[in-house]
């Protein structure tokens, strides 16, 4: 499936978590999702949220899910992912988004953190998600996911014969 150029992918926590952990399924197209995207028409975008859960699994234990990396690591890591991404901030225009959300679709728990992200979405008039978890969004119609599998060709192919 191709991607139209240009399009702007949000990319979902799981997809930075791939990128520093090089045991996870498609950690290399992750990475170059990340670094390279652009060269493919494809432009990720990250918000302040997606950034604290990443900081929370990259530096839990690896007992609890966790990649176990120091802090400097971590935020080591995170520097260098931004520096390629476009960043959405979360304005209360987000958090009235959100909260529409949850009222109207009856939203509780954990799925409130995706309900957050998809008012990011929403609000930054994003309508694609880069995600290993689809399954977590499918309540909402207009996102559209993409999983790293379906980007694959794409940026291998703008990236060139090796």
């Amino acid at each position: 499936m191709a991607i139209p150029a240009g399009e702007v992918l949000f990319l979902d926590t799981n997809i930075l978590v791939a990128a520093t952990d090089e045991s996870r399924p498609f950690h290399a197209v992750a990475r170059m999702l990340i670094a390279r995207g652009r060269t493919a028409g494809l432009h990720g975008a990250t918000s302040g949220q997606v950034i604290r859960e990443y900081l929370v699994v990259a530096t839990r234990p690896l007992s609890a899910n966790g990649l176990a990396l120091s802090p400097a690591d971590a935020l080591g890591n995170i520097g260098k992912m931004i520096r390629h991404l476009q960043f959405c901030d979360e304005p209360e225009s987000v958090s009235i988004r959100l909260r529409s959300l949850v009222g109207a679709r009856e939203i509780s728990g954990k799925a409130i953190h995706d309900a957050n992200i998809v008012a990011t979405l929403l609000e930054h008039g994003i309508e694609s998600l880069a995600t290993e978890n689809p399954e977590d969004f499918a309540r909402y119609p207009g996102i559209g996911m993409v999983r790293l599998s379906e980007v694959e060709a794409q940026l291998s192919a703008a990236d060139g014969p090796r």
